[in-house]
C-alpha cells in the first residue's frame, strides 16, 4: 500500500466513524425525551373567585401525558386543585396570594417534575393579578402631614402646656426645647 492509498482509507474510515457516532447520539437523544419546565407558565383569571391554567403553548416537545397540583393560599388558609384549570371561588382581590403548581410530565416510562410558586397581588387599575415585588405595592398611599405653627407649648406626652417650668423639656412648633432660664 502506498501513501495516497493509505490516506484515502483513513478518510473513509474517519467518515463512516462519524456517521456512526452521529447516529448513534441521535437515537440516545430520542431514548431520554427532551421536556422545558422553563417553557410552562400560568394564567389568572379574575371573577367570582381566582381561576388558574396552565400555558404549555411554548413548550418545544409534548410528553405522553401530564398531571398538574395546584396550591393557592392567602394569609390564613391554602386551597388545592388540580387539572390543567383550576378555580378557587375562596379568594378575593383584597387578598396578597401565593400560587403554586406542580406538574409531572410523562413520556417512556420517565416523569419530570416541574415546579413554581408565586406571590401575587391584585391591581385596581388594571383588574388583573400582578406579580408582587417591593416596586408594585397597589394600595398604600402616603400621608399628608398638615403642619400647624402655632406657637402652642405640650409637654413629651403632647399635653398643651400654659406654663414651663426650668429644667423641663417642652415642645413649641415640632422642635423640643428645654427651659433653662426663668421667662
Amino acid at each position: 500500500m502506498n501513501y495516497k492509498e493509505t490516506k484515502q482509507i483513513l478518510l473513509v474510515f474517519f467518515i463512516t466513524s462519524t456517521m456512526m457516532m452521529t447516529a448513534m447520539f441521535s437515537q440516545a437523544q430520542q431514548a431520554n425525551p427532551y421536556f422545558c419546565c422553563d417553557s410552562i407558565t400560568y394564567w389568572t383569571d379574575q371573577s367570582q373567585g381566582l381561576t388558574v391554567g396552565l400555558d404549555t403553548t411554548n413548550m418545544i416537545h409534548n410528553p405522553d401525558s401530564m398531571e398538574v397540583i395546584w396550591s393557592v393560599c392567602n394569609t390564613t388558609i391554602c386551597y388545592s386543585g388540580s387539572g390543567m384549570y383550576a378555580f378557587f371561588g375562596q379568594i378575593m382581590t383584597t387578598d396578597t396570594i401565593k400560587v403554586c403548581y406542580d406538574v409531572f410530565l410523562y413520556e417512556s416510562n420517565l416523569v419530570e417534575t416541574c415546579s413554581r410558586c408565586d406571590s401575587l397581588v391584585f391591581d385596581q387599575n388594571t383588574y388583573s393579578w400582578i406579580l408582587f415585588s417591593m416596586g408594585n405595592t397597589t394600595a398604600i398611599h402616603e400621608i399628608k402631614l398638615n403642619k400647624v405653627n402655632d406657637s402652642r407649648l405640650y409637654d413629651m406626652l403632647g399635653r398643651e402646656l400654659t406654663k414651663v417650668k426650668i429644667g423641663q423639656m417642652y415642645i413649641r412648633n415640632n422642635k423640643k426645647y428645654i427651659m433653662n432660664v426663668k421667662n
